[in-house]
């Protein structure tokens, strides 16, 4: 595993403290650093070293499980969340005491015959692990900013003061200057900031590029038909600007994916357009081109056309994409609803993912790192539809955490101020 160097500056500082936070960008590989500093881990040891690894989303924790497992292959792996997964999994803190006693003394459930132990989880089941009372070396928390909500604050001081060694990743770090709610701000939980990535230093290095913010002005609803104006906005949108040939739509409701299927003509129009049509919720499931799929179809077909330049496809979800999923190959996103500092942030680095032909142009020399116009592409498009003061408003939060993130080389920061 070859690292950035801002990667390797992670994980010497990793090596060197015990606890403590790494804010990086999005796009800068922050699981490459944990797996290197997890392999690492486990092979200064002979055997039964466990690492717990926290995401916000079950999604987020298969897809980490999978990325770590290709590296790291001397382990027993336990998923703690409600997900369905081929490893091992549960959410009873009996089951997970009993796993780790069956691994630590070499009778393995899975039939492997490993003594380390790597457990994936989620902030809603980390609870469960304090509960199991089972002995933790080393815990990352992806997405960290998640930590402080109120119900999962308990469980991350826990192993903050309790535990052994102690990380927290994050993009969008969440501060509080109340002393009724928690912030990563309080070192004495969250350790202080052993490393901090500007943007421009990932873009140089051909990591990310920058997003490009378009703001396009539309007319109003015609009688109220929330279906009809979204329908002729994303067309209009869809048909006038450029680099819109994989977009990620994040939509204002749930309700709002559906009725947009089925009160308008949308679907057709672009399907015309030679676009394929892929929608996400957590109420209503995943869909292909009208067509319901299990998840790992959906993901699996997303990596697949993301990966080629010549497919055509949008995407559409509220919020279960937004926040550390790996999506490739988006060109732009289209944001039909207001969002916090964090969410936006999440949003815009969807879409600042180098196209899988710069990473090659890049690792062949023929193309330099950093030099985004002769990529293929250049800029992530973030366009925002304007047609009310919302519209307005979310167009002058998005410019704010853009400037704040690309131009002035800081993480956007939410703050909790009562």
């Amino acid at each position: 595993m070859q690292l950035r160097p801002y990667q390797e500056r992670v994980v010497t500082a990793m090596r060197i403290h015990r606890k403590g936070q790494a804010i990086l960008p999005t796009g800068a590989g922050k699981t490459l650093c944990m797996i290197t500093d997890a392999q690492r881990e486990f092979d200064s040891f002979p055997s039964n070293y466990t690492i717990v690894v926290v995401a916000p989303r079950i999604l987020l924790a298969e897809q980490l499980s999978s990325e770590f497992l290709e590296h790291i292959k001397n382990v027993d792996v336990l998923h703690v969340h409600s997900g369905e997964t081929h490893h091992v999994s549960t959410t009873n803190p009996d089951a997970i005491r009993v796993w780790e006693s069956f691994v630590t003394n070499g009778i393995c459930p899975d039939g492997s015959s490993g003594s380390h132990k790597l457990i994936f989880t989620t902030y809603n089941s980390l609870q469960k692990i304090v509960d199991s009372g089972i002995r933790v070396d080393t815990i990352y928390f992806d997405e960290a900013h998640n930590s402080v909500k109120r119900n999962f604050f308990p469980a991350t001081e826990h192993f903050s003061q309790v535990g052994g060694r102690c990380y927290f990743y994050s993009a969008t770090p969440k501060h509080s200057v109340t002393v009724f709610k928690p912030g990563m701000n309080d070192e004495s939980v969250y350790g202080k900031v052993l490393a901090q990535v500007q943007a421009s230093e990932l873009i140089q290095y051909g990591a990310i590029i920058p997003p490009k913010v378009v703001v396009n002005q539309l007319p109003m609803a015609v009688n109220g038909d929330i279906a009809e104006r979204d329908c002729e906005n994303l067309l209009n949108t869809l048909d006038n600007q450029d680099k819109m040939d994989r977009v990620l739509i994040t939509a204002a409701k749930t309700k709002h994916i559906a009725q947009l299927f089925t009160e308008s003509d949308f679907y057709n129009e672009v399907r015309a357009r030679g676009y394929n049509v892929m929608w996400i919720t957590s109420k209503h499931g995943s869909h292909v081109n009208g067509q319901k799929v299990n998840r790992e179809v959906f993901f699996d077909t997303l990596n697949e056309w993301g990966s080629d330049p010549n497919q055509k496809f949008i995407v559409f979800h509220h919020s279960i994409l937004a926040e550390g999923i790996s999506v490739s190959g988006l060109t732009a996103c289209i944001l039909m609803r207001n969002m916090d500092y964090i969410e936006m942030a999440q949003t815009i680095g969807r879409v600042i993912r180098l196209d899988l032909r710069d990473r090659q142009a890049i690792a062949s020399g023929s193309v330099k790192p950093g030099d985004t116009w002769n990529y293929h592409k250049p800029f992530g498009v973030v366009c925002v539809p304007v047609y009310s003061k919302v519209g307005i408003s979310t167009a002058q939060r998005l410019q704010a955490v853009v400037n704040t993130i690309f131009q002035e080389g800081q993480p956007a920061i939410s703050v909790v101020r009562r």
